[in-house]
């Protein structure tokens, strides 16, 4: 399967701070690929360099076989990038902030009405087009940053956090858009924080402190957990961890949302002793269950042996 990004022993660091640490990693081409981590684990800064808006310490980027070292106009060109904080401008409107963007990339007059019409009725903003962009809801300002991301219909399209801050209507409308995308053959790299979304991809990457962890499809990654999951609910979710993080076997104890998610080596057996363990510490109203697990689990695993 032919590559679309190639990243070869990456690195970049700001000053004594390494961001980003010999990073390798192949993008196929077509695919939908997540890269998933924690703030500061290197995800913006490696999309940065992917898309030729710095340059790297050492190693390289490759876009459709092109180095963004050697040619960084070139591969400008075939990238979309899409940043955490996309900078259109309030007090334009819909269709002026696409015609912006097209004059900005060399985009010529037909080709630029006829992509705007395909890009309005792709994200359904054709009935907003005089609305400024100040004036639209969260959700909109995101469909109407990705028209104007993909408005040179680049090859590969580099989205980080794109639904940060999105209600969960806008979320699921904004990845309708991307698989219908990933459809046409744009290859899609997306930085998400929600692991949900990370589990709609074709395969998932997750970065610690600019190193990459691990890649796999989500069934492989889960498959690849060591151990089980049991789930704990209680009124004193936060206090009840010091308890259970005490039980042997347990290897981890992680909230999530309401609830505890405990890894253990062996499920089972350790589910015999939490029961009394909480009650002997005065809580009477838990419930433990098996439970599946989650990429964010198997994220927690892999980083907790990370130290």
């Amino acid at each position: 399967m032919s590559e679309a990004v190639k990243l070869q022993s990456l690195t970049k660091d700001f000053g004594v701070l390494r961001a980003v640490d010999g990073l390798d990693l192949s993008v196929h081409r077509g695919e939908m690929f997540a890269l998933v981590g924690p703030d500061g684990a290197g995800k913006t800064t490696s999309m940065r360099l992917i898309c030729g808006a710095m340059l790297p310490s050492s190693g390289e980027a490759l876009v459709e076989g092109v180095g963004v070292t050697e040619d960084p106009e070139r591969v400008k060109r075939m990238v979309g990038y899409m940043s955490q904080r996309f900078s259109l401008y309030g007090e334009l409107s819909v269709a002026e902030n696409l015609r912006f963007f097209a004059d900005l990339r060399g985009v010529k007059a037909q080709e630029r009405l006829t992509r705007s019409i395909e890009l309005l009725s792709m994200t359904r903003l054709s009935e907003f087009t005089s609305r400024r962009a100040e004036q639209l809801s969260g959700g909109m300002k995101q469909k109407l940053a990705l028209a104007c991301t993909l408005i040179h219909v680049p090859r590969v399209l580099l989205l980080d956090e794109p639904t940060t801050g999105v209600d969960p209507v806008s979320r699921r409308e904004f990845w309708r858009i991307l698989h219908n995308l990933k459809k046409k053959d744009v290859t899609i790299l997306v930085s998400t924080p929600y692991m949900d979304e990370a589990e709609r991809c074709d395969r998932v990457g997750f970065i610690h402190r600019g190193k990459l962890i691990t890649v796999g499809t989500p069934d492989e990654l889960l498959d690849g957990l060591e151990g089980g999951i049991l789930r704990v609910y209680t009124s004193r979710a936060f206090a009840a961890q010091k308890v259970l993080q005490g039980i042997a076997g347990v290897e981890s104890v992680q909230m999530f949302g309401d609830r505890l998610h405990l890894l253990c080596e062996n499920p089972g057996s350790v589910r015999t002793v939490a029961g009394p363990a909480l009650e002997n510490a005065g809580y009477d109203d838990f419930k433990i269950e098996a439970a599946a697990p989650t990429l964010e689990d198997v994220f927690v695993s892999l980083t907790g042996n990370q130290g």
